[in-house]
């Protein structure tokens, strides 16, 4: 069977809209949690993030680490710190042990901000922080476990409109309640596609059995032992694995596009294995 070429579009209107809202959001706070994907480190981060974010202190997040070894990605940790200067942290949305550890990375982000604006004669306030990040790297669980404990919405400040809402985390944290979503870049098409795989673009911009078929392509070649004992067979394509799990249509062929969709949903699942599909290598 030919493979249909993969080739994943955006629409630039909608990438500079999003980076304007996200711009105003960034005018609010004092510093910001970015969460990335922990199975793409490199790939769903925004590879301009000084430039969008300029000298706002961030919290970096590797989110969904259950879905991946951990011990792969200690070396992430360091070369992200190493890149960033701020601190990386671990989390995911199964468990709340780590949520201290991020308020309290957080409230010390914020806190130079805090101090300069002492030094001008105004009383302390909470630290202010917005969680940011591309589309669906898991941005809506981490606002929802830090506002697990407090649902507390302390409403609009004064000269900021009243669109944006804050929950008070605690006496020394106040979280933006909105998400703001980093605009996806469209220059990589290796980029877009490990986006896919994840789900992080809308599913109007691919076709299934494209992506579904490069993810096997990239598992095979980076977890190969895992993928065939998985599907139990040797041979990593659709048409195989439709006919070892005996999914076939009229005239006996293997159901490609059905194969297509449950290879995503176990991958994205996790149900294959805990993958991290960037190399730690890549610039």
């Amino acid at each position: 069977m030919k493979k249909d070429k993969l080739h994943i579009h955006w629409y630039p209107g909608h990438i500079a809209k999003a980076e304007r809202k996200l711009k105003e959001q960034l005018s609010l706070v004092d510093a910001v949690i970015e969460v990335i994907d922990a199975r793409l480190p490199y790939s769903s981060s925004y590879d301009n993030i000084t430039g969008l974010l300029g000298e706002k202190p961030r919290l970096i997040l590797l989110n969904k680490s259950d879905l991946t070894e951990k011990a792969e990605l200690k070396p992430w940790i360091k070369k992200l710190e190493d890149a960033s200067g701020y601190p990386v942290l671990l989390t995911d949305a199964k468990n709340s042990k780590d949520l201290s550890n991020i308020v309290k990375k957080a409230v010390e982000l914020a806190e130079p901000r805090i101090q300069a604006l002492m030094a001008k004669g105004l009383l302390r306030r909470p630290a202010r922080v917005m969680v940011v990040g591309m589309p669906n790297v898991g941005k809506s669980s981490v606002i929802n476990k830090l506002t697990r404990s407090s649902k507390t919405k302390t409403g609009a400040k004064a000269g900021v409109t009243r669109q944006q809402q804050w929950v008070r985390i605690n006496p020394q944290l106040e979280l933006l309640d909105t998400p703001g979503i980093i605009p996806m870049k469209q220059d990589n098409q290796e980029v877009a596609k490990k986006l896919a795989f994840v789900n992080s673009i809308s599913e109007n911009a691919y076709s299934n059995e494209p992506v579904a078929s490069q993810l096997l392509e990239l598992l095979s070649k980076k977890y190969p032992e895992q993928v065939k004992d998985y599907y139990k067979t040797e041979d990593l394509s659709l048409e195989s694995i439709a006919i070892a799990r005996n999914w076939i249509i009229s005239g006996g062929n293997p159901d490609i596009e059905r194969t297509a969709v449950y290879v995503l949903r176990d991958f994205r699942e996790g149900k294959i294995g805990k993958f991290i599909l960037d190399d730690v290598s890549q610039e």
